[in-house]
């Protein structure tokens, strides 16, 4: 693997954790209406996208079982609709994509040692 390519997937993890660490021990309503920590989940979102579109086609192919498409476009709606966030699917993304995604890129990062 690339060594900027293990980079951005270490900046991923890094973001994937800080946005769980925003959820943690909150529920969705509590987090909705708490803006500073809603946006900060946000933003934790886009990273995660943005270092995923960033990552060259070999590392993408390499680990197909990811879904690079679906977390490049998540961010890419996150930027371009930040108008129209629809919380739920923001909660959804943190709940239940981030950690399985968390135990995948921890894989790729101890695989590339």
């Amino acid at each position: 693997m690339r060594k900027d390519d293990l980079i951005r997937i270490k900046h991923m993890l890094d973001a994937a954790h800080e946005a769980r660490a925003f959820a943690s021990g909150k529920t969705k309503d509590t987090l909705e209406k708490d803006r500073l920590h809603t946006l900060g989940l946000v933003k934790e979102i886009e990273i995660i996208g943005e270092a995923a579109g960033k990552l060259s086609e070999e590392t993408r192919t390499k680990y197909s079982t990811i879904p690079w498409i679906d977390i490049i476009s998540m961010r890419n709606r996150l930027i371009h609709a930040y108008f129209d966030i629809d919380f739920e699917v923001v909660w959804d993304s943190v709940t239940k994509d981030l950690p399985p995604l968390i135990a995948e890129l921890e894989k790729i990062i101890e695989s590339e040692k």
